[in-house]
C-alpha cells in the first residue's frame, strides 16, 4: 500500500531545532529527504555528549539502515559537502549505503560565493543578513536557466560549461568595488566534485515515489523557517527557496495529494539571525538572558541571534500556509529562568488591533500586544515524562494549543536526543 510523505519544517525564522527533532523521529521512518536550501542550514544534533552540525546532509544520517536523500530543491557546495562527509566517515557512518543525491540538485560554484559577498557588501546598511554561502546567486542561476546540476558533472563538456558560467560571474563581479580570490576555494571545489561524483547519484523524484509506492515511510526535512520563505516570508529579508510545505512537492517531485502529516517546529520563544523585522524582539536584559540561556548563536555563521517572546500571530500565519497538523515545541528549558513569560497575542497596526501577519511587518506602525503568564522556575532538563511538568509549563502548553488550534505532540527540554518528551505516540 502506498504511503504519504510527512513534512517537518520550521515555523519561525529558522533555528527552531529541526535537526534534533528529525534525529528523534528517524527511527519511525525509512527515508529522510532534504527538499530545499543549502549549506546556509545548520541542523544541530546532540547525543552521546557529542554535538554535530549538518549543513547539507539530512539529519537522519546517524541512524544505520536509513536512507538519506539530498533532493533536487537543494543547492550543494561540494567543498562543504566533502567536509561533512569526511567528518561522518570518521565517525563510522556508512555514506555509501546511507546517502543519496539528486541528479537535479544545483551546484554552488566558488564564484557564486564571491557574488554573494560582493552583493551583500554593496548593500551597506541595507544588507539582508545573508550567510554568504552563495545560496541566492545559485538559485538566481537556477531560475535564470543557466545553472549547473549534479547530473551535469557526468557530461563530456562539463568543464566548458563551468568555465562559461564562471566567466559570466566574473563579468558581473567587475561591476562591484570588491576584491576576491577564489583560487584556493576553486582547488578545494574540484576535490569536492570528485567526491560528489562517487556518491549514489539518483533520479530522486522516481526514487522517492517508488519508496512510497512500496509502503516505505518518508520524512521530508525542511531548512530555514517558514517566515524566511521567498514568497511568504518577511520579504526581502528572506532566503531564496520555498521553505514551506509546498516546497516539499517541488523540492522532491512529490504530488500535493501525497503529503501526509505536516509537523511544525517552533521555539517556546522567538529568535532571528541577521537583518529583517522581528516584532517581539527584546533589546533589554530579558533578551540578553534568553540569548545566554539558549546559547543563541548561529550554527552556520556563529552570529548572535536576536531574541524575543513568542509571536502567536506569526505562528498562526505559518500554521495556515503550511497546513500544520501537529506542533513540536523546542527549548522550553530556556524559559525556566524567567519569573514571568510574555506571549504576543495581537499586533497594534495602523490604529487597529489585529491577530494576523500583515503585508508589511517592517512598518514602524506595528507593535506587539502581550499577555503575561507565570514562569515555571524549575529545571526541565532532567524530565522524562509529561506527568512531572510544572503546572505553569502545562498551562503554557494549553494556552498555545487553544490559541493555535493544533496539538503540541513533542516538547524538547534540552539539546540532547534523550531530552525529548513525546506527549502522543508517533504514528509514523
Amino acid at each position: 500500500m502506498s504511503s504519504k510523505v510527512d513534512v517537518l519544517l520550521g515555523l519561525q525564522w529558522g533555528d527552531e531545532g529541526k535537526g534534533k527533532i528529525v534525529d528523534v523521529l528517524t527511527p519511525h521512518y525509512d527515508v529522510i529527504a532534504r527538499f530545499q536550501g543549502g549549506p546556509n542550514a545548520g541542523h544541530t544534533l546532540e547525543f552521546n555528549n557529542i554535538k554535530h552540525v549538518l549543513h547539507t546532509i539530512p539529519s537522519g544520517i546517524f541512524h544505520p539502515g536509513k536512507k538519506n536523500i539530498v533532493g533536487n530543491g537543494v543547492v550543494i557546495d561540494p567543498v562543504i559537502l566533502k567536509k561533512e562527509i569526511d567528518a561522518l566517515v570518521k565517525m563510522g557512518v556508512d555514506i555509501n549505503a546511507q546517502l543519496y543525491v539528486s541528479r537535479k540538485a544545483h551546484i554552488i560554484l566558488p564564484t557564486h560565493c564571491a557574488l554573494d559577498m560582493a552583493s551583500e557588501a554593496d548593500k551597506g546598511k541595507k544588507k539582508i543578513g545573508s550567510t554568504l554561502k552563495g545560496i541566492g546567486p545559485t538559485y538566481m542561476d537556477k531560475t535564470g536557466r543557466n545553472g549547473l546540476r549534479v547530473g551535469d558533472l557526468f557530461i563530456s563538456n562539463f568543464q566548458e560549461r563551468y568555465n562559461s558560467l564562471k566567466a559570466k560571474h566574473e563579468r558581473i563581479l567587475e561591476q562591484y568595488d570588491f576584491e576576491y580570490d577564489i583560487s584556493e576555494k576553486e582547488a578545494l571545489w574540484h576535490e569536492g566534485v570528485e567526491l560528489l561524483k562517487k556518491l549514489r547519484i539518483i533520479d530522486s523524484e522516481h526514487y522517492v515515489n517508488r519508496e512510497m509506492n512500496a509502503g516505505k515511510r518518508v520524512l521530508a526535512e525542511g531548512a530555514q523557517g517558514s517566515l524566511l520563505d521567498i514568497d511568504f516570508g518577511s520579504y526581502p529579508f528572506v532566503t531564496s527557496s520555498n521553505t514551506i510545505s509546498a516546497g516539499a512537492c517541488t523540492g522532491l517531485g512529490v504530488a500535493p495529494n501525497k503529503i501526509g502529516d505536516v509537523i511544525g517546529i517552533f521555539k517556546a520563544y522567538c529568535t532571528r539571525v541577521g537583518s529583517g523585522p522581528f516584532p517581539t524582539e527584546l533589546h533589554d536584559a530579558d533578551g540578553d538572558l534568553m540569548r545566554k540561556e539558549g546559547n543563541e548563536f548561529g550554527a552556520t555563521t556563529g552570529r548572535p541571534r536576536r531574541c524575543g517572546w513568542i509571536d502567536l500571530p506569526a505562528l498562526k500565519y505559518a500554521i495556515m500556509i503550511n497546513g500544520v497538523t501537529q506542533l513540536n515545541m523546542t527549548k522550553a528549558d530556556v524559559l525556566s529562568v524567567f519569573d514571568e513569560i510574555k506571549v504576543c497575542t495581537h499586533y497594534e497596526y495602523e490604529g487597529n488591533r489585529i491577530d494576523y501577519l500583515p503585508y508589511d511587518i517592517n512598518s514602524d506602525d506595528l507593535s506587539p500586544v502581550y499577555i503575561t503568564v507565570p514562569g515555571w522556575k524549575k529545571d526541565l532538563t532532567n524530565l522524562h515524562d509529561e506527568e512531572n511538568f510544572p503546572v505553569e509549563l502545562s498551562s503554557y502548553i494549553t494556552l498555545l494549543e487553544n490559541e493555535l488550534q493544533v496539538p503540541i505532540t513533542v516538547v524538547s527540554v534540552g539539546p540532547n536526543r534523550n531530552q525529548t518528551i513525546l506527549r502522543k505516540p508517533i504514528h509514523a
